[in-house]
């Protein structure tokens, strides 16, 4: 699902300004700046955070499903390592070159009949000068009156692929888990701006959730079953709905090239089958939403001994 509308990546075919005196919402570029009814934005980036494409997956979908439109840009100029992630050269159909860099997209899914409008961040994640990043996040947040941001992640995890997939949460507000029974994560180690984000916002005090799909280690690259198991937390997060109806068929799809890989390797299907005795163990005392964490300990566990 590539449409280079609502894609991660932006079109920038233009300068920006530079960030001047030190000012974080100088980075920003506002194509417009309409009036918003009680926004929620919800972010998601390639790359460290996007096992699967899982999380640019399910961004993309609900822009494309809800009609979203651009507002907004980031300069990647102060972001961005080009020699890592390099700008593109196009040509025009008059045949002029033009340079598309790698940005940060800000669009807009408003509606006439749901009670709040959806802002959309979408991008690279990225790579140098993450606390100005940050402040450039909050500074956006805050200039458009945003209620709460809901980032998406997708991570690597010894689950399968042929059961519901577990999706775990951090929230900055305890009870909007409980709520809609989110398994709050345990994680601890390394973190990509998706974390960084979700401890910077709460500071600024900009409530946050930030929702993470688990992906089989044996996964092919693009996991739709995970972007679906966002999506559908993503409309109870933000009392949006959307038709799913296409992402369904691209997620059984992918279960079906699952198990053909599965079937045509046997050492994979030996470690399939360990997980799901780890499952069927594990899941008898836990619910779904818990049982990637609780099998990687178990797994752990069993290497160490």
């Amino acid at each position: 699902m590539d449409d280079r509308g609502s894609g991660m990546a932006g079109r920038i075919v233009r300068p920006f300004r530079r960030l001047r005196e030190g000012r974080p919402g100088s980075a920003v570029r506002y194509l417009r700046r309409p009036a918003l009814e009680r926004p929620i934005v919800l972010a998601a980036f390639e790359g460290w955070n996007d096992a699967g494409e899982a999380a640019s997956q399910a961004a993309s979908y609900l822009a494309k499903s809800w009609g979203a439109t651009p507002l907004a840009e980031i300069d990647p100029e102060e972001f961005f390592d080009f020699t890592e992630v390099r700008p593109e050269v196009t040509l025009s159909e008059g045949g002029h070159r033009e340079i598309d860099w790698p940005s940060t997209s800000i669009s807009v899914a408003t509606s006439r009949t749901a009670e709040r409008d959806i802002v959309l961040l979408r991008g690279h994640e990225p790579q140098l000068r993450w606390r100005t990043y940050c402040e450039v996040v909050v500074e956006i947040a805050r200039a458009l009156s945003a209620e709460r941001v809901v980032t998406l992640g997708a991570y690597l995890s010894e689950v399968t692929h042929n059961r519901p997939v577990p999706v775990n949460a951090v929230s900055s507000a305890s009870e909007l888990l409980e709520r809609h029974g989110l398994s709050p994560s345990m994680y601890e180690g390394p973190t990509g701006i998706v974390g960084v984000l979700g401890l910077a916002l709460p500071e600024a005090g900009i409530p946050t959730a930030s929702v993470w799909a688990s992906v089989p280690c044996y996964s092919l690259p693009v996991s739709a079953k995970a972007a679906l198991a966002l999506v559908r937390v993503v409309t109870q997060l933000t009392g949006r709905s959307v038709e799913t109806a296409e992402l369904e068929e691209e997620a059984a799809e992918y279960e079906r090239r699952m198990d053909e890989l599965v079937n045509d390797d046997e050492n994979v299907a030996a470690y399939v089958a360990r997980l799901e005795e780890m499952e069927d163990v594990v899941g008898a005392e836990l619910s779904a939403e818990g049982l990637a964490e609780e099998i990687e300990r178990f797994l752990r566990g069993r290497r160490q001994g």
